[in-house]
């Protein structure tokens, strides 16, 4: 992998969030760069109405465009996507000859055209996560390709 960026909506709340994230950073770095880039939640004034949630996203999809890198292999994070398991995710950031660019949206989740415009839709699980909690696993399981595909111990 030459590099990761995870473009987020939102930022965390909650310091263990953080915490946990920030350490599977520090040990990602040994391996590849590895960037998070917050970037604004549109609000929808407390209403979920349909209509005010299309116009969030698409605002949000908006700011997530203009922040892709060049030439990045882009990847939503959405529960419609392809489940990998660890080796396989791992094989898969082996073989991109791209910069990676993780694209996790705010909770109502992505615009659908933003999605369709990714190389890959991703899915962790058919489950619900809280989106922030979709950071600490993404950090985890990039550290867990990092170290299956160095040979070292770490994956089970």
């Amino acid at each position: 992998m030459n590099g990761a960026t995870v473009l987020h909506v939102g930022d965390f709340k909650e310091k263990f969030y953080r915490d946990a994230e920030a350490e599977y950073i520090r040990r990602i770095r040994a391996f590849c760069d590895y960037e998070t880039v917050p970037l604004r939640e549109e609000c929808t004034h407390g209403e979920n109405s349909e209509k005010l949630i299309i116009r969030a996203l698409e605002k949000e999809a908006e700011q997530i465009r203009a922040h892709i890198p060049p030439r990045a292999f882009t990847v939503a994070l959405c529960v419609e996507g392809t489940q990998y398991d660890s080796e396989e995710f791992a094989r898969l950031l082996y073989e991109c000859e791209r910069p990676v660019c993780f694209i996790i949206g705010s909770s109502f989740g992505l615009d659908p055209a933003l999605k369709k415009q990714c190389d890959l839709r991703l899915s962790f699980s058919r489950m619900t996560f809280p989106h922030m909690l979709a950071r600490v696993i993404l950090a985890e399981q990039v550290y867990r390709a990092c170290m299956i595909n160095s040979g070292r111990r770490y994956h089970k």
